[in-house]
């Protein structure tokens, strides 16, 4: 009897070693994300060693990526953008691990709680910039409620939180919009872990911050690392908040980059591309990161 095309697709699958079969699986899909993303960075590469016939430059040649490491604007860009992007991980880790530790506690008295703090997840990263932009200004919605209230004379005396060079703004849209992606996936880990070693702590007399730091943060750790460097990835390449909400000097990388590729001189297009690449690189190593505490966290859960 022969079996149908279907049974022996499955049939050779099954017979295949197991990381063999997932490659088989997936080679559609990454062939698709290998042409895009892998083609976009090979002429990236290939434009920023001066490979740009619409400028007149054909001949290969590091000297761009010698001039963006020489230009002592683009180190104060580059420590910019780690300050911020560390400070707005850690801020968001923080607040998000508390929101999980309360959503925890509440989440089996109400699920629209749960629901509610989902909702952020669904707005764009733009209309975040935007509502900071209308909320922390000069004359934005705080300084007018607390001029209207008596307790600031003018908004002149509001302190500057837009385009400040602390960036405060940036740090509080990313901290605004990054904190329920966090929070929900440490709440995630913490419904599944069940509530039998917090019962064991307590009953060994072990205080509130004893559970939390001998029983609960080992086991959200490895999720909670996948999620902050998930974060930091993002914020050290995201453009359009530091591009809204940052100041004209010193940029964030990515908007530093994005000025050296649009300038009028084509010649300034290969650095600008350099740039870029020196963003994906370091993203890459972090998401490489995460993607390694995200197994060993499988791993833990398995032996758990």
């Amino acid at each position: 009897m022969t079996l149908p095309a279907n049974d022996n697709r499955a049939e050779r699958a099954r017979s295949l070693p197991r990381p063999a079969a997932t490659i088989g699986l997936l080679a559609p899909a990454l062939a698709v994300v290998g042409v895009l993303f892998g083609g976009g960075l090979a002429l990236g590469l290939v434009q920023s060693l001066g490979y740009l016939p619409a400028a007149g430059m054909s001949a290969l040649s590091a000297d761009h990526f010698a001039r963006v490491l020489a230009d002592p604007d683009f180190f104060k860009s580059l420590a910019f953008t780690f300050y911020l992007a560390l400070a707005s991980t850690l801020v968001a880790l923080a607040v998000g691990v508390a929101a999980a530790l309360a959503l925890n506690r509440l989440a089996g008295r109400s699920r629209a709680i749960q629901f509610i703090f989902q909702i952020p997840l669904t707005v764009p990263h733009l209309v975040i910039a935007i509502a900071v932009a209308f909320l922390l200004a000069p004359s934005g919605l705080l300084a007018r409620g607390l001029q209207g209230l008596g307790l600031l004379p003018s908004g002149v005396a509001f302190p500057l939180l837009v385009n400040d060079p602390w960036g405060v703004g940036i740090m509080a849209a990313y901290v605004w919009k990054e904190v329920p992606f966090i929070a929900l996936m440490v709440l995630a880990v913490l419904q599944s872990s069940g509530a039998e070693l917090l019962e064991v702590g307590r009953t060994l007399k072990a205080d509130r911050w004893q559970r939390f730091r001998y029983i609960t943060l080992p086991i959200i750790f490895p999720s909670l690392g996948a999620a902050g460097l998930i974060v930091f990835a993002y914020t050290f390449g995201a453009f359009e908040i530091p591009y809204l909400l940052g100041q004209t000097y010193p940029m964030m990388l990515p908007v530093w980059a994005y000025k050296a590729y649009s300038d009028v001189d084509l010649l300034a297009r290969p650095e600008g591309i350099a740039a870029g690449l020196v963003i994906a690189g370091v993203v890459t190593a972090a998401v490489a990161l995460a993607q390694g505490l995200t197994q060993a966290a499988r791993r833990r859960g398995a032996v758990l």
